[in-house]
């Protein structure tokens, strides 16, 4: 099939950073790229989650480049850390500004601009540039914003949750075709009187060529002192979402057994706290290693006998699917996850690739640990299961071909 449309895709997180929203709109860009579509990506310069940006990218207003075949147009951010509200949110403003006053003029004719959230500022971003270029807009709602922010107590004026509120709805309102990342998603914007046929359900994927099992750095394991250890990875985001203080507990209560190791990748708002947390309690069975690259990513999976995905337990995390899901699948590795609802749904139930384990139960948390240490046979078939599964189902490639479709059939 030929497409005949050329894409604005407008995210605020791109390569070389790190985390879903960067991998999706990067992964899917290259595809269409690949399928002849013309794409262009307009985002901020690289700062998240340390709000440092890096020396290649500093002391510009605007930058052009090439990634893969992606074109890219970069704008003016205000960098911020990962932490602190005030900060994000002028990083988040400055993006949206830049975007749209400098950004706009850089990109040629477009006939469909896609705004993708965590943050919905960029939403607003897309809707405007979508009017000034005569575009469809189509907003790809990841995050359900403001009730992330209100639920995770970042924010409580109620005068300020009206208003983001209400942009929220105009937004949905607006949109041509609105996406979303999983089905509760879906029907929470649906009940809240959006009409149902322009919803469309496009969950995360992984690149299959990427992630594979078998691509351990050599010499990984000994580097780390992880050597004949039983390594339990959490590989993300440190952040307030991700309740990992109850990690380090259950490590606490596993530490009479030095033969399992906990290992964090990543950074986050809440890194600095955990490893303060570590120090106080005494713990010699954890380790913490900074953020790695993309490309590492696969060989830090490899060496971990299980994986971790964990969140608060908190009503809204019912609708949220983590994207390392995808990956962890990919890699053949078995997962305990500590979120309820449509992830514990598709982990647990449908791909038969993990245990789960009520969010913040330490005690439950411990018990899958033990009986994934002690049951190699059902390490294995978990991972086996999670393999073939994100293969029928979760190839990041006919994810995007289906992108496709629908931006056609909408235009």
């Amino acid at each position: 099939m030929g497409y005949k449309f050329n894409i604005l895709y407008l995210s605020q997180y791109f390569p070389p950073e790190m985390g879903a929203p960067s991998a999706r709109v990067f992964e899917t860009s290259r595809y269409w790229i690949k399928k002849g579509v013309p794409v262009t990506v307009l985002t901020g310069f690289p700062n998240h989650p340390t709000g440092i940006i890096p020396p290649a990218y500093r002391h510009k207003w605007l930058m052009k480049e090439v990634i893969e075949g992606v074109p890219v147009v970069r704008t003016m951010i205000f960098p911020a850390a990962n932490k602190g509200f005030g900060k994000r949110i002028l990083n988040y403003l400055s993006f949206m500004l830049s975007a749209v006053m400098v950004g706009g003029r850089k990109v040629g004719p477009v006939d469909v601009v896609i705004a993708t959230s965590p943050q919905f500022l960029v939403g607003i971003a897309g809707y405007i540039l979508s009017r000034l270029k005569g575009a469809q807009f189509v907003f790809e709602v990841r995050d359900l914003w403001p009730q992330s922010i209100v639920e995770l107590g970042q924010l409580n004026n109620r005068v300020i949750i009206r208003l983001l509120e209400k942009i929220e709805l105009f937004l949905y309102r607006k949109a041509r075709a609105i996406i979303t990342v999983s089905d509760s998603s879906r029907h929470i914007i649906a009940s809240r009187g959006i009409p149902a046929r322009k919803i469309f359900v496009i969950k995360n994927g992984v690149d299959l060529s990427l992630f594979t099992p078998g691509k351990e750095m050599r010499g990984l394991r000994e580097r780390l002192g992880l050597k004949g250890k039983f390594v339990i990875a959490y590989i993300g985001t440190h952040g307030l979402s991700h309740a990992l203080h109850n990690v380090l507990w259950c490590a606490k209560r596993l530490k009479r057994m030095p033969e399992i190791q906990f290992l964090f990748v990543g950074e986050g708002a809440e890194k600095e706290r955990l490893m303060d947390q570590v120090q106080h309690m005494g713990l010699t069975n954890v380790i913490f290693i900074d953020q790695i690259s993309k490309e590492e990513l696969p060989s830090y999976y490899e060496l971990a006998d299980v994986v971790l995905v964990p969140l608060r337990k908190l009503p809204l995390f019912k609708s949220v699917i983590p994207s390392k899901v995808f990956e962890i699948m990919a890699m053949a590795k078995p997962i305990i996850i500590s979120v309820c609802g449509e992830a514990r749904e598709l982990v647990v139930d449908k791909a038969r690739a993990g245990i789960f384990v009520e969010p913040e139960n330490v005690q439950q948390l411990q018990e899958a640990i033990l009986k994934l240490y002690r049951d190699e046979g059902l390490r294995k078939q978990f991972g086996r299961n999670g393999r073939l599964f994100v293969e029928k189902y979760f190839d990041r490639d006919q994810l995007s071909e289906k992108y496709l479709k629908i931006i056609q059939e909408k235009l």
